[in-house]
């Protein structure tokens, strides 16, 4: 009697891979998280493995500093015009001799953060913010965190004996609070900047970076500086 013949036709459910059980080149399943692309989930990958160069960019902190000291003395003028709005060549020369010639001013006899006689809140909130900013904008160009340290000193120094001397005496507390809080504060903004990388909602991601960072992410958006 004849052998049964078996049908030589492969059977339907073993003729092709499964769509959803698809390999990377790897050979690793590619799985999609919810409510995420594969586009998406790749296009954050590789903006957290990108390589940075190691190297600082010093043009984009130092302008970006000199712009914020800028628009500050210009505030400055409009709200205290005097002694801010004085722009006579004599009191200039006046004020930058004092400040040149004299220590800086720290009245032990006022109240705690009142020693430039200047109000606390400014000397807590506003220079600790401007401290932060000048920090930030160098550790965000790949500046190591000493380097920025020093980079918000020389700027305070520059504020104070540059920018603020032609009006009054460069202050002691300023000078040391200044890059310290700057410091403290900058270094978290940085901190909470680098974390967003991780954050797969775009405008999530670009929302936490604005808050933290308004005026670097204006300028990277508008292609002025790249860091």
């Amino acid at each position: 009697a004849a052998a049964p013949v078996e049908s030589a036709a492969p059977r339907a459910d073993s003729a092709a891979p499964r769509a959803d059980s698809a390999a990377s080149p790897e050979g690793a399943p590619v799985p999609e998280a919810a409510g995420v692309r594969p586009r998406d989930e790749a296009e954050v990958g590789a903006a957290a493995a990108a390589p940075e160069s190691a190297d600082p960019a010093w043009a984009p902190p130092i302008l970006h500093s000199l712009a914020v000291f800028t628009v500050t003395r210009s505030v400055e003028a409009v709200l205290w015009p005097d002694p801010f709005a004085d722009f006579r060549p004599e009191r200039w020369g006046y004020h930058y001799g004092e400040a040149f010639t004299k220590p800086p001013l720290f009245d032990a006899a006022q109240p705690a953060f009142r020693w430039d006689h200047d109000p606390w809140p400014i000397n807590v909130f506003g220079h600790g913010l401007l401290g932060s900013e000048i920090y930030l904008r160098a550790r965000t160009c790949r500046f190591s965190a000493p380097a920025a340290v020093a980079f918000a000193v020389a700027g305070t120094h520059l504020w104070e004996y540059g920018y603020e001397a032609n009006g009054v005496r460069p202050s002691a507390l300023d000078l040391v609070y200044t890059p310290l809080a700057g410091a403290l504060l900058g270094e978290l903004r940085y901190a909470t900047w680098r974390a967003a990388r991780g954050i797969r909602s775009a405008p999530a991601r670009v929302l936490v970076r604005a808050l933290v960072d308004p005026f670097g992410e204006i300028e990277r958006g508008a292609g002025v500086f790249d860091c």
